[in-house]
């Protein structure tokens, strides 16, 4: 049995890094006393895996985290009352907002999410010169950026990751900027997009609103929508 369980990050948190906020959901799953299923092998460890890793200072409505439970031990639990439950046992400015029952055939978050909607905040900005500037790189064919991948520089093209990018509503001393960007074959990131248009800029607060999966029909959906569509029927107490 697989629960996918969405959760929030705001706040100072944001500074904790992709490997420390496992941790942290390693330790509010063992206070909770879920009964997560464990690795064999001399040092066993719990089936978890997560959702794409947001980058360190970065806020986020939509995060998610699999985590697969000893079948054996699953009678009785109360999964409606679950994410109230965890909630308890994370710090502050991690909140879970949703669990669905799913199933092992599940592809994992990784492989299956293909865009992310993010808002990013710029300051000291003006309007028209940024809508100018999106303009020109949507109109781009090709948006070359050099990575470091395993230690070598290579170059992607990071136009086709750019599905959409938009001014936004206004904010104080700045504009806010919505974006949707691919994840597949990689991950276009919130900091190359900005620096990728003419002048660059530089963001100020980032949060992604969204992580999406394509379905078969081709139709974007919510991951905990495609969890609960995949499931398979589990008796649980209300």
């Amino acid at each position: 049995m697989r629960l996918r369980i969405s959760f929030s990050k705001h706040g100072k948190v944001r500074f904790t890094s992709h490997r420390d906020i496992a941790r942290i959901w390693e330790r509010a799953l063992r206070r909770s006393e879920l009964p997560v299923a464990y690795s064999e092998g001399f040092n066993p460890r719990p089936k978890l895996s997560f959702g794409l890793a947001l980058s360190t200072g970065h806020e986020s409505n939509g995060e998610y985290i699999d985590v697969d439970l000893d079948p054996a031990r699953v009678d009785g639990l109360d999964v409606d009352g679950l994410a109230v439950l965890l909630t308890t046992h994370l710090p502050v400015g991690l909140t879970a907002t949703g669990v669905v029952v799913g199933d092992r055939r599940m592809p994992s978050l990784q492989q299956a999410v293909t865009s992310c909607t993010w808002q990013i905040d710029v300051r000291d900005a003006d309007p028209i010169m940024i809508q100018q500037s999106i303009d020109r790189l949507l109109e781009r064919d090709e948006v070359m950026v050099t990575r470091e991948r395993k230690g070598k520089e290579i170059t992607d093209d990071l136009r086709p990751a750019v599905l959409s990018l938009a001014v936004g509503s206004p904010i104080e001393n700045g504009v806010r900027l919505i974006a949707e960007l691919g994840t597949q074959p990689r991950a276009a990131r919130v900091s190359e997009v900005l620096s990728a248009l003419d002048p660059p800029l530089a963001e100020d607060k980032v949060l992604r609103l969204h992580q999406w999966i394509q379905t078969d029909d081709g139709q974007r959906a919510d991951p905990m929508t495609v969890s609960a569509a995949s499931s398979a029927p589990l008796e649980v107490s209300a």
